[in-house]
């Protein structure tokens, strides 16, 4: 999703290192299906994944469950530590997980520290309310081919991009199960759909590995439109924001933008 490509473009060395050893500092793993967060809960970190997956949810009085979204390596969970009073959705591990939790005070101290961090995690903060559209437009207007077909499709973007020709494989830690929450469907009804796209496209989802032989393929079916995702981007808001407000390469402060410190 270019986290880790914009704070590469935005930070200074001496912030890129700040920013790296407390990812390392804060580090914490989790085992599968561990809650990170609960509904209800004061926010206390935070929260950038490094190995792993994590699925944010809701769960219903009777037991039921909607996966909202996935959180994949180098993404950040989101912002609700400086946002929200309790956070209003719940966090776990997929499968085992780790995570860089960053408390509120060494949170404050790092924006202190390293100023321009705070547009890349904006920026992050907008990709994910950008992919969550895409997922209300998933469930709401898509039949079930077309959902289970547009879930792999993002998947495999966001960690491989989109491929230039035929296809590729990447991990792919959901269940059956997981996908039915995620899609609104049935764990047998995903499970019929997938050996539809088997059929159709070639598609293998097995050893945690989700094979795509012919990606356009699978796309068209979909209707998948990567646009969403805003692949390419980061290089271009680095550009701006660098000739906007940043600090110059060499360490002579630039202000910083009054909205843009403050939306942190």
């Amino acid at each position: 999703m270019g986290l880790g490509e914009i704070v590469n473009g935005l930070l200074t060395s001496r912030e890129r290192l700040i920013w790296e050893a407390s990812l390392a500092r804060n580090a914490r793993d989790y085992m599968k299906r561990a809650d990170l967060a609960r509904e209800g809960e004061r926010p206390v970190a935070l929260r950038i994944i490094l190995a792993g997956w994590a699925q944010k949810y809701k769960q219903m009085p009777d037991g039921r469950r909607q996966i909202l979204g996935l959180v994949l390596p180098g993404e950040l969970c989101d912002l609700d530590l400086f946002t929200v009073a309790r956070t209003d959705h719940s966090i776990a591990a997929v499968r085992r997980l780790s995570v860089a939790e960053i408390s509120r005070p060494d949170a404050q101290r790092l924006f202190e520290q390293c100023p321009n961090l705070a547009p890349a995690l904006c920026w992050a903060a907008i990709i994910g309310a950008a992919v969550q559209r895409e997922w209300t437009i998933n469930i709401g207007q898509r039949n079930a081919l077309e959902r289970v077909a547009q879930l792999l499709c993002e998947i495999y973007v966001r960690q491989r991009d989109v491929p230039s020709g035929g296809g590729g494989s990447c991990d792919f830690l959901l269940t059956q199960g997981q996908m039915a929450e995620a899609m609104g469907l049935t764990q047998v009804h995903v499970n019929r759909v997938v050996q539809q796209l088997r059929l159709r496209c070639a598609v293998e989802i097995r050893n945690m590995r989700l094979e795509i032989p012919d990606f356009a393929q699978l796309a068209a079916l979909a209707s998948f439109n990567a646009t969403y995702l805003h692949l390419g981007e980061p290089a271009m808001l680095v550009e701006r924001a660098r000739m906007l407000f940043l600090p110059d390469l060499d360490g002579r402060d630039r202000p910083i933008d009054g909205a843009l410190s403050s939306a942190i």
